[in-house]
């Protein structure tokens, strides 16, 4: 059986309003997000080769960063897209994530607006 990598979405995001606009607008597209909090669950679902995993930077539960790079260099990840979302505000920020191996860092009034599109994009839709 072909293993389609396209039917799996990572959200590593603990901001409850964050979490249930993903889950909201997931399930109008027919997507299926997995959530994870933890650097461990995290690397176990990377393990599943997801196609997209969405990052919070301003996480609370995993130091962001870390978690990007490390996820950067996974041997199952090559062909996963990485986007992390920030306040608009946090230049800075964004420009660490990028230099950590983003693929695409959105502030979060655009990662809200364009999320529809995201998701169904990367799902296969």
């Amino acid at each position: 059986m072909k293993e389609n990598h396209h039917n799996r979405i990572l959200a590593v995001v603990d901001d409850l309003f964050f979490a249930a606009k993903i889950s909201e607008t997931a399930k109008r597209a027919g997507v299926v997000v997995q959530f994870a909090t933890t650097e461990e669950a995290v690397l176990s679902f990377a393990s599943q080769k997801p196609s997209l995993i969405i990052v919070d930077l301003n996480l609370n539960a995993v130091k962001p960063l870390p978690l990007i790079a490390k996820l950067k260099s996974h041997p199952d990840l090559k062909r996963t897209s990485l986007l992390a979302f920030v306040s608009h505000v946090q230049g800075e920020l964004k420009l660490k994530a990028q230099k950590a191996g983003c693929d695409m860092v959105l502030a979060r009034s655009s990662f809200s607006q364009n999320l529809p599109q995201i998701l169904k994009r990367h799902a296969g839709q």
